[in-house]
């Protein structure tokens, strides 16, 4: 299997950048673009033409039944993902794999792991831990992040110019679209989740070929059709919270985010916030949409109220409908989880006026969600919304 390069989003991206206003910020991107991200892909794809020579394992493993979380972002995708990521059946990717996803390259970042603890005394992670709380610290009040945490598998199709991640880099909701996959002409499409199936494949031959692989992307709400064309057996889980709650987080996380990469033009921004914004409605409807399309497809329905007022309950339906069992150590962990899970007040409270948002116009597109899960009947805040559990969302 070649290694995948999206190189049409790649072109546009370059294009993107000669845009940019701000020299450094342009310098920057071009770095990265034309020398990071090329070394990047040709290092990873000769170690991915190996993977098949060096462990001919793998032409055994074989993916079944995987597990998609998907869901609007900070509605509760990335806690059901770590409380499930607890169940030892599963396997999932850690951040530091998703950049690194040949077998190679996992494998020798092992054995440096190794040899850090056993002969170095621990003094590289030590360094590691210093660069993560430089990288990810403005951010962690928001979203909790670190190298060896599970993370989005998006993330790893960054290097290949195919995750939606490239928005916190280049805020061009509009004209880049990480969305709308099922969409795509077919060949496209399945060109790209193809690799991803087989980056899927090196991690179950890495963790276990008898686990079960569990996802979390909200970015992929989109992709439903196109999941189910390369894993005809695949499993979803889709989290709903209250939209008053969701979308305005997730803007101050993107808002955040683009802050960081310099002085972007105000215009720019408040265009990419109206698109961001109608997207959300779309990763709101369109997963029921397309599994309404699929009837026999095994899907479970969380209430984020539930998951964290009430998480073994909230993961044991989850498990009936997807036709899992939960082990006796399993149930334990949940209940001793229960009381850390549980809903909370945090200081971040995000405005819906803040970002040009009107509580009337998110009623009216996401009215059949509102009567389903009866958001009408959770406390106003005069839509300056007090965003719980934020962490974990």
């Amino acid at each position: 299997m070649r290694y995948y390069f999206d190189f049409t989003t790649w072109l546009k991206l370059m294009r993107l950048v000669a845009q940019e206003p701000n020299p450094r910020q342009r310098r920057g991107l071009y770095r990265l673009l034309l020398i990071h991200i090329p070394a990047r892909v040709l290092v990873t794809a000769i170690c991915f033409l190996l993977d098949g020579i060096l462990f001919p394992g793998l032409w055994f493993t074989r993916v079944k039944a995987p597990v998609f979380i998907i869901g609007h972002a900070r509605s509760g995708t990335t806690l059901a993902h770590r409380l499930m990521c607890a169940d030892r059946r599963f396997s999932a990717f850690m951040y530091y794999e998703l950049l690194l996803p040949s077998l190679i390259q996992k494998k020798l970042v092992r054995l440096g792991a190794w040899l850090d603890r056993t002969v170095f005394g621990h003094r590289l992670e030590r360094r590691l831990q210093t660069w993560e709380k430089r990288k990810f610290g403005p951010t962690q009040h928001i979203h909790k992040m670190g190298l060896t945490m599970h993370e989005e598998d998006d993330l790893i199709l960054f290097n290949s110019c195919a995750s939606g991640f490239w928005m916190t880099k280049l805020p061009y909701m509009g004209e880049l679209d990480f969305f709308h996959v099922d969409q795509r002409p077919p060949a496209s499409r399945r060109r790209m989740m193809r690799f991803y199936k087989e980056c899927v494949r090196r991690q179950l031959y890495l963790n276990g070929r008898g686990l079960i692989h569990l996802s979390k992307n909200p970015t992929w709400s989109g992709r439903v059709e196109t999941l189910l064309e390369v894993f005809p057996d695949a499993r979803f889980v889709v989290l709903y919270r209250n939209p008053y709650e969701t979308i305005p987080s997730l803007l101050k996380l993107l808002h955040v985010g683009w802050k960081m990469q310099g002085n972007l033009a105000a215009e720019r921004i408040q265009k990419s916030t109206r698109v961001m914004t109608d997207l959300s409605y779309e990763t709101y409807l369109y997963p029921r949409e397309a599994l309404a399309r699929h009837p026999g497809t095994p899907c479970a329905t969380i209430d984020y109220r539930r998951l964290t007022t009430d998480p073994r309950s909230a993961i044991e339906a989850a498990y009936a409908e997807l036709g899992l069992t939960m082990t006796p150590e399993y149930r334990a962990f949940l209940a001793a989880e229960a009381a850390r899970a549980r809903k909370h007040e945090t200081e971040h409270r995000y405005s819906l006026a803040e970002f040009g948002l009107e509580d009337q116009e998110i009623r009216r597109r996401l009215a059949p969600l509102f009567e389903q899960f009866q958001w009408d009947k959770d406390e106003p805040g005069s839509r300056a919304v007090s965003t719980k559990e934020d962490i974990h969302a």
